[in-house]
């Protein structure tokens, strides 16, 4: 393997673990899974079940890009999972603004934060669907790297957490207010670093 290449792979392998273990709620159900959200899943249950559905999907399907053999040898797998990525998204997308504004009302930070968040992820990937359907694919590749990293906030949500918890000795409510922010604006910005640093390198890696 590639050096280069290494910090990709471990980031689809920690996008496929996060995934997987988020489906947790079909064993223990949508309250023991995530007992922090009994409000949203008694208020805004619809929301809830579309965003906890269909985010991990948005994971798995989005970490396959890191896997350039597929696109090379299966170009119809690329186009496949691409139209599952961007339906998930948005599916995953409306939810989460549903339910960032429905908790506007107890934590207004976390809720811009994680608004804002749905907002940016819905454009950023309709940015690359776009871009690929007018087969502008140099900017469709860099559209489609801001919206994983993005999508990735759902792995960086989870290691920070314990920091806050452990760390800090916060709730989750208390922890929301950071977290809202900090698991997706830093993976934004080292997406478009990357992506002026080196434009071509990092487009053909995600091929």
């Amino acid at each position: 393997m590639k050096p280069a290449l290494f910090p990709m792979r471990l980031m689809a392998a920690l996008s496929f673990l996060v995934a997987l273990v988020s489906y947790r709620f079909v064993a223990l159900g949508l309250s023991g899974a995530f007992p922090d959200m009994i409000g949203h899943i008694d208020l805004r249950g619809t929301a809830f079940a579309a965003h906890v559905v269909a985010a991990p999907v948005a994971l798995a399907t989005g970490a396959m890009q890191f896997f350039p053999e597929l696109r090379t040898g299966r170009p119809w797998l690329h186009r496949w999972n691409g139209r599952i990525y961007g339906f998930v998204v948005l599916a995953g997308g409306v939810g989460g603004l549903v339910l960032s504004v429905g908790g506007a009302a107890n934590r207004p930070v976390a809720a811009l934060g994680f608004g804002t968040l749905a907002l940016a992820w819905l454009a950023t990937t309709a940015f690359g669907i776009f871009q690929a359907r007018t087969r502008n694919f140099s900017e469709h590749r860099k559209w489609m790297m801001r919206s994983f990293a993005l999508t990735f906030a759902a792995v960086t949500l989870r290691l920070m957490l314990p920091v806050f918890f452990f760390g800090f000795g916060m709730t989750y409510a208390e922890a929301s207010n950071w977290v809202a922010w900090l698991c997706w604006l830093p993976n934004l910005v080292l997406a478009q670093w990357l992506i002026r640093r080196r434009p071509v390198p990092i487009a053909r890696s995600l091929e």
